[in-house]
This record gives structure tokens, sequence and C-alpha cells, in this order.
């Protein structure tokens, strides 16, 4: 299909949205790109990005919270990444180093939502 240029934003099942900003400015380094109200879903549309980033995280309001995102992080330096999760409290798969393969580990969010993060 043609028309598809880009994928623009994911969305993260979340039960607090003002608990998951903390987390994601706060843990991630994330800026809040959209806040508006929208009682039309019981909460807002927040959505979160990457000051660099193209492609954003949609915060939305739901019961179904704790899933395996899918979500691929990238970063420079997987090691210093884990230790400084680790080290703010995040929970954090071990880190795997496989021949062949990058440097990666999972973590969660503060509603046990889990995402990748692997070394670029």
């Amino acid at each position: 299909m043609p028309h598809i240029t880009a994928v623009r934003t994911v969305a993260i099942p979340v039960a607090d949205q003002d608990r998951a900003l903390e987390f994601y400015q706060r843990k991630l380094g994330f800026e809040t790109l959209s806040d508006t109200p929208l009682p039309q879903l019981g909460g807002r549309w927040l959505v979160v990005g990457l000051p660099e980033g193209t492609t954003s995280v949609a915060l939305l309001l739901s019961t179904a919270v704790g899933v395996d995102t899918g979500i691929r992080l990238a970063t420079k330096d997987a090691a210093a990444a884990h230790a400084a999760l680790t080290g703010q409290g995040v929970e954090t798969s071990e880190l795997i180093s496989w021949p062949g393969v990058p440097p990666m580990f999972t973590f969660t969010d503060q509603d046990g939502n889990r995402l990748y993060l692997t070394q670029e």
C-alpha cells in the first residue's frame, strides 16, 4: 500500500496516566508531545516521545495493562542503559549479549508492560 509512509504512534495501555507520564519522563527521558482531555475515553490523549525521535507513544487509559508491548527501543550502550534503569529501580531482565546479536534486555514500566531495549 503506497499510501503508508511511516509508523507515527504506538499505544501502551496504562492504569494511571499521571503515573505513566512520570515514569516515561523521569525514567526514560521522554517529553510530552500532546496532553489533551478526551472525556470520550475517560482520560486524555497523552502522547510522549523522544526529543530527536519520529515515533511517539500514546499512553492510553485501560484496565488491560501488563502486556508485552513488542516495542523495541534503541540505545547506543545497552550495558550503561541497563545499569541506569536498574539503578532507578526499574525492573529489568538480564542483559543478553549473544554472538552476532546486539546486546539487549527487557524492562517493565509502572504497569508491568514489557518493553525491549536493544543496542544500535
